[in-house]
C-alpha cells in the first residue's frame, strides 16, 4: 500500500442489488456496523445496572450524555433538550467512526473519511431543522434570513445571501469532518512510508528512521484529538443550527 489514498478505497464484501440500486456491503459498512456494536456495547455496559454513585462505565456515559445536554442548553435553551437524543446519537457515531479508524491495522477503515458518509449525516442534521423551523413557525421561518427593520432593497439582498448560506449549511458541515479525517489519515501514511524507507538506509538502518517515527507518533496524538475535536464540531454546529430553527436568531 505505497499509494497513501489507496486506504480509503471502497472494496464490496457482498455484492446486492435491490430495484436496480446498488447496496452492497462494502467495507465502510462493516466499519460503521463495527463504530454500531461499539457505541451499543459501551452504552449497554453502562446503564445495565444504573446505581446511585455511578462506576467508571455509567459515569463515562452519564458524562457524555450531559456534555451534550449541557452543550443544547448553551446553544439552543431549555427546548433543546428534546433533540439530545438525536445530537447524542450523531455525536457518539461520529466519535467511534473517527477513532475507530485510528486503529494501525491494514483493514481498518475510517467511514467518516468519505463524503457520502458526512453528508448523510449532514443531511439528516439538515432536514431535521427544515421540519423543525416550519413545524413551529410555519412560513415566519423565512424571517430568519430577513433582518429586522431593513429596507426592501437591502432586505432583499441579504436574504439571498443568507439563504444561500443557509442551503450550504449541509455541504460545509459534511465537508469539514470529511476533508479533516481525510487529510490527517493522508499524512499518517506519507510519515510511516518515510520511518520504513529512511530506517532502511546507510550502514545505522535504524537512526535515519528515529526522526520520521518521533514525528509520526506526535501525528498519531494529534489526529485522536482530531477525531474527539471534529465529532465535538460536528455536533455543536447541529445545535445551533437547531437554535436557528427554534429561536429563530
Amino acid at each position: 500500500m505505497a499509494n497513501p489514498m489507496e486506504q480509503f478505497a471502497v472494496k464490496t464484501i457482498k455484492p446486492l442489488e435491490v430495484a436496480g440500486y446498488d447496496v452492497s456491503f462494502t467495507n465502510s459498512s462493516l466499519w460503521m456496523l463495527f463504530a454500531l456494536l461499539a457505541v451499543s456495547a459501551f452504552l449497554f455496559i453502562g446503564t445495565a445496572k444504573p446505581q446511585l454513585v455511578p462506576g467508571r462505565a455509567q459515569a463515562a456515559v452519564e458524562y457524555l450524555y450531559d456534555f451534550v445536554r449541557k452543550m443544547l442548553d448553551e446553544n439552543v435553551g431549555p427546548e433543546g433538550r428534546r433533540f439530545a437524543p438525536l445530537i447524542f446519537a450523531v455525536f457518539i457515531f461520529v466519535l467511534a467512526c473517527n477513532l475507530l479508524g485510528m486503529i494501525p491495522w491494514v483493514g481498518s477503515f475510517t467511514p467518516t473519511s468519505h463524503i457520502s458518509v458526512t453528508l448523510g449525516l449532514a443531511l439528516l442534521v439538515f432536514v431535521t431543522v427544515c421540519i423543525v423551523g416550519f413545524a413551529r413557525h410555519g412560513l415566519h421561518f423565512f424571517s430568519l434570513f430577513w433582518p429586522s427593520g431593513s429596507g426592501i432593497a437591502l432586505g432583499a439582498f441579504v436574504f439571498v445571501i443568507e439563504f444561500l448560506s443557509f442551503l450550504s449549511r449541509p455541504f460545509t458541515l459534511a465537508i469539514r469532518l470529511f476533508a479533516n479525517m481525510t487529510a490527517g489519515h493522508v499524512l499518517l501514511k506519507v510519515f510511516g512510508t518515510f520511518v520504513v524507507t529512511l530506517g532502511s538506509f546507510g550502514a545505522l538502518p535504524y537512526v535515519g528512521g528515529i526522526l520520521p517515527l518521533g514525528v509520526i507518533v506526535a501525528l498519531t496524538a494529534l489526529e485522536v484529538l482530531i477525531a474527539v475535536v471534529q465529532a465535538y464540531v460536528f455536533a455543536l454546529l447541529a445545535s445551533l443550527y437547531l437554535n436557528d430553527a427554534i429561536n429563530l436568531h
